[in-house]
């Protein structure tokens, strides 16, 4: 962003889909209250109360992965534990029970733009998983280096053209293998690249380290797998 109007126009769209992943558990929250005040019944009552739980529960994983993802993260100084970027992920996706998760980060600690880019990469694959599915994240550091590898494999994948077209680096919807920034320069990043099918995406860097070696080999082995038994 260049300008103060496309700063603007930013934090316009991120406020919007913060509104817009909260409205649900916190309107659902409010008619539960609502219902609450009503019943008499010992039964629906409880009932209410589970439902009012699995709410709050739902807005606070939002809110923890948000606040990771976008906020500054403060409390961390500069570096943000892996777990908890996983925890965050793992809120977010798999409370549901329709993404399992893989985690292949054996780091310490992540630098903090390294954590936001990570986090933001696993929610663009998680929601692209509209019909759930696996999200496989891995990432490993070197000196200057940071890698990161996120994989969304599942019956049915949704990637918004323009999104699509902006991560693959080129102004139409068609991928010719073009780079990706994963990270800025001055972080020792290498790039990156970005494949998609309609089952399966993949943000990976250029420079394939041993992360992005491991997660390749599980998925063409998976895939290997899956061809056999069809």
């Amino acid at each position: 962003m260049t300008n103060p109007t496309d700063s603007i126009e930013f934090a316009s769209l991120l406020c919007s889909r913060l509104c817009h992943d909260l409205l649900s558990p916190v309107g659902a929250l409010n008619n539960g209250l609502e219902l609450m005040a009503d019943e008499t019944d010992p039964a629906m009552r409880e009932r209410c109360l589970d439902l009012l739980g699995d709410s709050a529960r739902t807005s606070a994983n939002k809110l923890k992965f948000f606040r990771l993802a976008f906020g500054s993260a403060g409390g961390f100084g500069e570096a943000v534990p892996p777990h908890e970027a996983k925890v965050a992920i793992e809120g977010m996706f798999a409370g549901s029970g329709r993404v399992k998760v893989g985690w292949m980060v054996d780091e310490q600690m992540l630098g903090k733009l390294a954590a936001k880019v990570l986090l933001n990469l696993a929610l663009i694959a998680g929601d692209a998983l509209v019909r759930g599915g696996q999200l496989d994240i891995g990432a490993e550091s070197r000196p200057g280096v940071t890698e990161i590898v996120v994989r969304a494999e599942g019956p049915k994948l949704v990637l918004d053209p323009d999104l699509r077209a902006a991560l693959a680096g080129s102004s139409g919807g068609e991928l010719r293998g073009s780079l990706v920034l994963v990270l800025p320069r001055d972080e020792g990043s290498s790039g990156g690249g970005l494949f998609a099918t309609p089952h399966y995406v993949s943000f990976e860097p250029r420079a394939h380290g041993a992360v992005g070696a491991r997660l390749r080999g599980a998925w063409i082995e998976n895939l290997t797998s899956k061809r056999i038994h069809d």
